[in-house]
């Protein structure tokens, strides 16, 4: 009898226990329903829950041995380490109702974009009214939407969400390492912080330490110049003195606009960077196999998991599964489909020692971070120049292996090194794609549209506003159905080097348009060697790094009107009013006026008639002469978009929305503002 009775008790135990040993619980700190209980669509009523979520790992096990400095953070008791991240969860108040479905997106730098992403909402850091849930999309369609803290050096900020990681020591013993700050100012100033744009800083170990270095140089590749230490001292300006603070740099002479300055310093206790993904795989591996009493979701509700990610978060993914993160502690598949956009060929600063998250690249920032480093495709390639093998996917086992879809603007082809994605080392051919990987150009885009009515900021010319952002709604139910049922998703589309619709720069036939200059260089991607210890333990010994050329890129070819030809174009991009480019170079009062601006394409409008056109002898033909009438241009509009409908690219819901805005496009054009 007292047998059966501890069988029992053992048995209730065995039951009870957690079925994710890796998340060892969930503080809620807020729960209320979202707009006032306001239903949608046929999923009800939603709610929004926030607070932190709790890990212990096992460093010794397979799926945690890919952390970098993992063996070197503090364990527990259980020889656990531990770590929390905070989150954010939109999900239906009955699960049952909602569609098997976690969405994830990767905050970009803790914020929160999905919404105003796909449903075409206002933005905020705590989505409350009406216009931040916008249309409503996501949550008719019946996603569970979440965010949580992977970054940890994210501006202090309320509503952000970041990772909490412990320190790496060598047995209590700080470690110390290099770290390199680049400063570029768009004004003369006389301190920077250390860190990238509000980021949290690595404070320097001693400010006294001779080995520190600022240098400045005039170009990307230009030699560097060595400032004198006594010009220079690790502080802030406070009224016009510089005060001690390990985590700015002070120049007496200023930090002058257009140019590039580089502090090289030691830091110590470096963040164990590489829990913000593990964080990411084991809440979402949780939902999937799991329950999560808290957060009201049962076992079964969820049973699927899509990962979301723009940018630098985008970036995140790709490195995410290069690592390996795809796999959970217990060897099962953490996400079914990821969707990576705007990351052109790029990874990121992710699970490094002295990891700098925020750090990317672009044509005039950030230069020399390990950002577009080989390797670039999904299946394995061997550089010829260096003989290194390896693919993105290089890691992922067969069966964890998750659907895929890069998608991309044009700017990503300028200043992305989008095209190394699907393309041999040497440039040469078209790579081909592995079976579970989709590539889709958004032709003529930048890297997030422009507003409308368009507006200039750091280009020469207008910001691009092709909002191409109604591709990703068919596409994201697309992806659903390809990993829930099976069913294929519409075939990529991206230029290709076989069609010549992919080209070398001096290739690109855009035409010779007033006042427009065309780009003359691209945003590389490097050949760098961060020391013998960057690969295999995550560790940059040398910084700056050693730069050995740079790989091949291409451009998509355009049209008469300097419009892209391959791709997926918006149907304002295959009826024209304007010419949409990736690319915009520096106004003079933003940066140099030969270089690309930072993530910004242009909107040149036709010209007017054909007597415009003869007068500011622009080669396009004119609106005038182009389209009959209002009704006939938006015909036209409409004929593109069921097209592309019937095609999968767009919803058919969605098309009167494109007709609107196609409508106040025409008037704008013909008004000809910018005349």
């Amino acid at each position: 009898m007292l047998f059966r009775s501890l069988a029992a008790i053992v048995l209730v135990l065995v039951m009870s226990w957690p079925l994710s040993a890796e998340v060892v619980r969930i503080d809620v700190q807020s729960r209320t329903d979202l707009v006032g209980g306001t239903p949608f669509g046929a999923t009800g009523p939603y709610e929004k829950l926030a607070g932190r979520i709790y890990f212990e790992v096992d460093p010794t096990n397979s799926a945690n041995t890919i952390i970098t400095d993992i063996g070197k953070a503090p364990r527990n008791a259980r020889g656990r380490v531990e770590f929390s991240s905070d989150f954010f969860l939109i999900k239906p108040k009955q699960m049952e109702r909602g569609n098997g479905t976690v969405f994830y997106e990767v905050s970009n730098r803790g914020g929160k974009g999905m919404l105003g992403f796909y449903n075409h909402a206002a933005g905020g850091l705590d989505p409350t009214s009406d216009a931040q849930m916008g249309d409503g999309f996501l949550m008719k369609q019946g996603f569970t939407l979440l965010w949580l803290g992977w970054q940890f050096d994210v501006p202090q900020r309320e509503g952000l969400v970041r990772v909490y990681p412990p320190v790496a020591t060598d047995s209590g013993t700080p470690i110390v390492g290099i770290v390199r700050s680049e400063v570029i100012v768009a004004r003369k100033a006389f301190d920077a912080s250390l860190a990238d744009r509000e980021h949290i800083a690595y404070p320097v170990a001693d400010p006294d330490d001779a080995t520190s270095t600022l240098t400045v140089r005039d170009t990307i590749e230009g030699p560097r110049r060595i400032i004198s230490r006594n010009e220079w001292k690790f502080a802030r300006l406070t009224d016009g003195t510089p005060v001690p603070d390990p985590t700015r740099v002070y120049l007496a002479g200023g930090f002058e606009p257009g140019r590039i300055y580089e502090v090289v310093y030691r830091s110590q206790n470096p963040a164990v960077a590489g829990v913000g993904p593990a964080a990411v795989r084991d809440v979402v591996s949780l939902l999937k196999y799991g329950s999560a009493d808290a957060l009201s979701i049962p076992a079964g509700a969820i049973n699927r998991g899509i990962a979301f990610g723009v940018s630098q978060s985008g970036r995140f993914l790709r490195t995410y599964l290069y690592y390996g993160f795809n796999e959970d502690e217990r060897h099962r598949k953490v996400f079914d489909g990821v969707m990576a956009h705007v990351a052109g060929a790029g990874r990121g600063s992710f699970n490094l020692r002295f990891a700098q998250p925020s750090r990317d690249g672009h044509p005039f920032l950030n230069k020399f971070y390990p950002t577009d480093i080989f390797p670039f495709t999904d299946a394995s390639q061997t550089d010829p120049e260096t003989g290194a093998r390896d693919g993105l996917l290089s890691r992922v086992k067969p069966e964890l292996m998750p659907k895929v879809f890069y998608t991309n603007s044009s700017y990503e082809y300028y200043g992305r090194a989008a095209s190394l994605i699907h393309t041999t080392i040497d440039g040469r051919a078209d790579a081909p794609l592995v079976t579970n990987t989709r590539v889709y150009l958004f032709a003529s885009g930048q890297h997030g549209p422009g507003a409308f009515p368009p507006q200039r900021s750091i280009g020469q010319q207008l910001n691009n506003p092709n909002d191409y952002r109604w591709f990703m709604r068919p596409l994201l139910l697309s992806m659903n159905r390809w990993v829930k049922e099976g069913v294929e998703p519409p075939p990529s589309r991206y230029p290709r080097i076989d069609d010549k619709t992919l080209v070398k720069l001096e290739d690109l036939r855009f035409p010779a348009l007033p006042g427009v200059e065309k780009p003359k260089e691209l945003h590389k991607a490097y050949r760098v060697s961060y020391g013998l210890e960057f690969a295999s333990k995550g560790i940059i010994t040398l910084d700056p790094p050693e730069v050995n050329g740079s790989f091949p890129l291409l451009v998509p070819q355009v049209d008469a009107d300097g419009n892209e030809v391959a791709g997926l174009k918006m149907p304002e991009i295959s009826v024209p009013l304007a010419t949409y480019t990736g690319w915009n170079l520096f106004n003079a009062q933003s940066g140099p006026t030969n270089l690309l601006s930072s993530m910004q394409g242009s909107y040149i409008l036709l010209p007017r008639t054909r007597a415009d056109r003869e007068r500011t002898k622009d080669p396009r033909p004119s609106i005038e002469e182009r389209y009959q009438s209002r009704e006939q241009y938006l015909g036209l509009v409409a004929t593109a978009a069921k097209d592309l409908a019937r095609r999968g690219y767009l919803l058919e819901e969605d098309v009167p929305t494109l007709l609107e805005r196609a409508g106040r496009h025409w008037n704008l054009a013909v008004s000809n503002s910018e005349k």
